[in-house]
């Protein structure tokens, strides 16, 4: 026999239809958001973990490594290929380094898009047409001004990658449960407005009559 009520785990946040993974996009991103790439995932969290250990307890900044790493690849390819001609070995396998000029005008068109629009909404904000958009933008400012006070960029990087790589496998994984327990909580939050809206009313009402009774006194 079925029931027309629908539980609460029958409902999802903010009435969405779509699934987590296509929230994200249902591509190459979102596999390894949702560890559905493991070996992936597991290595991107490496690879920052250990460049974050380089960074932060080595002393090297981003330039000084950069300029490390570069000089060992081009010394090493150098000597390698001097061997190789010298002893009549094969040079080593380099790809083709080449950029071409469609992949370039891609990228030129995507960066040209991105920057113009944010063109756009920064005069929009200036000229004040967008006081929603800049209340976002200052509030998001302001709280990434008050984390940068408490760590630094990379160690902040490393903290959201790890947040980016958890919550929403967490999330997907107990999808039911915590749709459940915030729907409630946020039915019981609205309830608790309501009846605390109702008692300021019944409390300005009351106060209200007693001013009338003391300037009917009067």
């Amino acid at each position: 026999m079925s029931s027309s009520s629908s539980s609460p785990s029958d409902y999802r946040l903010f009435n969405r239809q779509r699934t987590v993974h296509q929230i994200l996009g249902g591509g190459l991103a979102a596999d390894v958001i949702l560890w559905r790439r493991k070996n992936l995932t597991v290595g991107i969290l490496t690879v920052t973990l250990a460049a974050w250990v380089v960074f932060e307890r080595s002393g090297y900044t981003l330039l000084s490594l950069v300029s490390s790493v570069l000089f060992l690849l081009f010394s090493i390819l150098f000597l390698w290929s001097k061997s190789a001609s010298i002893l009549n070995r094969p040079a080593p396998p380099l790809p083709s380094l080449y950029l071409p000029e469609e992949t370039a005008n891609e990228a030129a068109v995507f960066i040209r898009d991105r920057i113009n629009g944010l063109l756009s909404v920064s005069e929009d904000i200036a000229l004040g047409k967008a006081p929603q958009m800049f209340i976002k933008v200052a509030a998001s400012l302001l709280l990434i001004s008050i984390i940068g006070g408490f760590t630094d960029f990379l160690t902040l990087g490393y903290t959201s990658l790890v947040i980016i790589l958890t919550v929403p496998v967490l999330y997907e994984r107990y999808e039911n449960n915590i749709d459940t327990y915030v729907l409630l909580g946020s039915g019981n939050l609205k309830q608790f407005y309501m009846k605390l809206e109702v008692d300021l009313i019944v409390f300005n009402g009351t106060r209200l009559g007693n001013w009338d009774i003391v300037i009917t006194m009067f």
